[in-house]
């Protein structure tokens, strides 16, 4: 009897078990809503590309309006200011004392304490009325760089890479608006967006030669929601998109297409994020003051600041840019 009791009992603690898990996995799949704070008050007319520079603990952000390059200690709170010659779209770390920013005619490195540029690639060809947008560098070290049509004509924008060799490929055409851009932690897959799909598209990723092929959406977002910006990626290989006209950055499973969770922000425009901190803990986010109405300025008047929150999980070291010269 007392055997009998024995198997009873260890049979109903599997099945508590059990039944905790499945519960707990269906907490872990509903949507979430955290909200972020104020970190960096500034009225930026389009905040917009930040990625992290875990070497420095430094925040790199743009304002393409106002053409500068931003450097924020999140320690000092100081945020070091850096004019560039035209619109810019993007920046990626290079070295300690340059970085890679992308331009109206190319793309630029500029040094950091100076604020003194170069171009580095003359893309002024590929851009009639274009200037580069979003992009980023991919885990073996090409700077990947996205343009966009000034009047945001359909299909007249392309994303680009930049080799080790400094050499241009074009990989996709007839994009709108080109986006966010990260890659898995195994180097296989690339993710991309191109914003007025308002879609997330997955490709098979050669981290060796830089090839994409067999493109296919991983996640079409509600446009209820706003429009996909800026993206980045966390440990777990979830997506994190800032929304255009959607006060919000939401996180998604490009593994099952849905929204886990969403992280409000006090501004209408959410333009990009990036994980920072001496532990990659820290979700900044960047957003901008253009394009609201006077209902949405009333309500939103930290629109154009940097913000910030815990949301729990850790992101990954952002990829710097890796330049090979060539032999002689």
């Amino acid at each position: 009897m007392l055997k009998k009791l024995v198997i009873i009992a260890f049979l109903t603690l599997i099945v508590a078990c059990n039944s905790s898990k499945k519960k707990n996995e269906k907490v872990e799949e509903k949507e979430t809503i955290k909200t972020a704070t104020l970190e960096y008050k500034i009225k930026a007319s389009l905040g917009e590309g930040a990625i992290w520079n875990y070497k420095t603990q430094k925040l790199y952000w743009i304002d393409i309006e106002k053409k500068q390059l931003n450097i924020y200690n999140p320690k000092s709170k100081a945020n070091k200011i850096l004019e560039t010659k035209s619109r810019i779209g993007t920046v990626v770390p290079f070295t300690k004392q340059e970085a890679l920013v992308a331009l109206e005619d190319g793309v630029h490195k500029i040094n950091l304490q100076s604020g003194e540029s170069n171009l580095f690639t003359d893309m002024k060809s590929e851009l009639p009325r274009s200037r580069l947008n979003d992009g980023k560098c991919d885990p073996a070290g090409r700077f990947w760089v996205g343009s966009m049509h000034l009047e945001q004509l359909t299909g007249k924008a392309n994303l680009y890479t930049i080799t080790s060799e400094n050499k241009l490929q074009k990989k996709i055409d007839s994009v709108t608006i080109s986006n966010g851009i990260v890659w898995t932690s195994d180097k296989k897959t690339m993710y991309y967006i191109d914003t007025p799909t308002s879609s997330i598209k997955a490709y098979d990723y050669n981290n060796e030669t830089g090839k994409i092929s067999n493109g296919k959406v991983a996640v079409q977002i509600p446009k209820s929601l706003g429009f996909p910006d800026g993206m980045t990626i966390d440990e777990k290989n979830m997506l994190w998109v800032g929304m255009w006209n959607g006060n919000a950055v939401i996180r998604c499973n490009p593994k099952t297409g849905k929204v886990i969770s969403k992280v409000e922000v006090p501004a209408h425009n959410i333009t990009s994020c990036a994980f920072g901190g001496e532990n990659l803990d820290i979700l900044y986010i960047t957003s901008a003051s253009v394009d609201m109405t006077a209902d949405e300025i009333k309500k939103y008047p930290l629109a154009g600041s940097v913000f910030k929150i815990k949301p729990g999980v850790k992101g990954v070291n952002s990829n710097f840019y890796i330049e090979t010269k060539p032999t002689k």
